[in-house]
């Protein structure tokens, strides 16, 4: 016997009493109720005042996984999909929840474009004073961070790689929903994180994506099962929209690497390039490049996966595609031939540790405010100095957790151009470190792997 075909159920606009009312109470938004509130968005029809209302229900109310997934796919048709499909070469993107000192997509990037991936990075907004990457890159004269859509697929076609801004074409409901999460304390909802990382990374057009979620006191995320949640959440939903996806859950209690600063980050990630560098940096970066090209699947087997990786950062070929793509965006390759180039901060001066013992915890959030007093991030200020950034300033040779000092040793290496910004950077960093007489077990870098 036939079924008999029903009519298409016609959609009754609701209001947004009703919806805010309804998700206060922990019900299910349908997916007609979620593009609807997309397009009152965008349409501007859904005041300020209902949408921080129906962002704080869901805040406190979550949502299910089937309501991420479609919020998710909502917020990427939005706006513009790049359509990459032309291109054969495996498409994979990383993505990090930002941490104090990560410099690895300034390693990733170049790497993986070397093993035969083609990256299309596209940075969005930023957590306050991280240094994000395209402020690093901004170190190199001459580096554009803004390509048009037709430039930036261009690009990946010639190079196979770009670092750039979000385009505003790609999930603009998403820039709306940010500043009204700025504004509302509701940044940390992981049903939002999730659908505002995934729609504007999957719009750029890429097959898969490596997601670094860090947790800890560098990080907006403070508690670990949170960021074990967001990672199942991210790959849970990556996988519902047909996308390879992989997690890793990463410690954010200390600075990344030895270094916090612009030009000193990009220094490192140079030498990184060159197989050398920080142990924490290698590590992070080896098992990131492992999952990318495991993802593409240019390498099969762990073993092939870790030795493609090794072998692109120690021969050169990495560093070449970091000049390539830094020289496709206009900038001046010869100060990654000579890092030099970038110049010294007029004064160093160490960090001395109060007493004798072990570095017990770094707060990794309060060196990277220090950082950000002495110049290292957009000024705010007003005419000429107005996000003026002081490229050359930072710290450097940063003590790790687990390291035992003496009394007067340097706990780290401060450059500043500014002494009336150091006293105020100073009371940051004395505050960052807490000395114990017993030697701590470090954690581990890596806390989970999700897939």
């Amino acid at each position: 016997m036939s079924k008999r075909t029903l009519p298409p159920r016609r959609f009754i606009k609701p209001t947004f009493e009703f919806l805010i009312e309804k998700k206060r109470d922990g019900g299910e938004f349908t997916q007609e109720e979620i593009r609807f509130i997309i397009d009152s968005t965008l349409d501007g029809d859904l005041p300020d005042h209902q949408l921080s209302a129906l962002l704080m229900a869901i805040y406190f109310q979550q949502m299910s996984a089937q309501e991420t997934a479609e919020l998710t796919e909502e917020m990427m048709l939005s706006g513009e999909v790049i359509d990459l499909s032309h291109i054969a070469k495996p498409k994979i993107d990383k993505y990090s929840t930002g941490g104090v000192g990560d410099k690895t997509s300034l390693v990733l990037v170049p790497l993986a474009m070397a093993a035969g991936v083609v990256v299309p990075m596209m940075c969005g907004n930023e957590h306050d004073y991280i240094i994000n990457t395209l402020t690093k890159l901004s170190a190199v004269p001459g580096f554009k961070d803004e390509l048009s859509i037709d430039d930036f697929v261009k690009q990946l076609e010639k190079i196979g790689g770009a670092i750039v801004k979000q385009d505003k074409d790609l999930a603009p409901a998403d820039a709306k929903y940010y500043a009204m999460r700025k504004a509302t304390g509701t940044i940390p909802s992981l049903p939002l994180i999730t659908g505002s990382v995934l729609s504007k990374k999957l719009a750029e057009g890429s097959e898969g994506l490596v997601i670094d979620v860090k947790w800890g006191n560098g990080s907006f995320i403070k508690d670990l099962e949170q960021a074990k949640q967001l990672a199942r959440s991210m790959t849970r939903v990556g996988r519902s929209m047909k996308r390879r996806c992989v997690a890793l859950v990463t410690d954010m209690n200390q600075p990344l690497g030895d270094t916090v600063g612009t030009a000193l980050e990009l220094k490192e990630a140079i030498q990184l390039l060159k197989g050398e560098g920080p142990e924490d940096l290698q590590e992070l970066v080896l098992k990131l490049g492992m999952e990318i090209v495991r993802l593409a699947g240019v390498a099969g087997s762990t073993l092939s996966a870790k030795q493609t990786v090794q072998r692109h950062l120690t021969d050169g070929s990495a560093l070449e595609k970091l000049k390539d793509l830094i020289s496709a965006q206009g900038g001046d390759t010869s100060y990654i031939d000579n890092p030099e180039k970038f110049g010294e901060a007029k004064h160093i001066r160490k960090l001395p540790a109060p007493k004798r013992g072990y570095v017990h915890t770094i707060n990794a959030a309060m060196i990277a405010r220090g950082v950000h007093i002495l110049g290292a991030g957009p000024s705010g200020g007003k005419g000429k100095t107005a996000g003026k950034i002081d490229y050359a300033v930072g710290v450097s040779e940063i003590r790790k957790v687990g390291t035992q000092v003496k009394q007067g040793e340097p706990l780290m290496m401060i450059h500043y151009n500014d002494e009336s910004k150091l006293e105020q950077a100073l009371e940051y960093f004395k505050s960052a470190y807490r000395l114990a007489p017993k030697r701590p077990t470090p954690p581990p870098l890596v806390v989970e792997r999700v897939a």
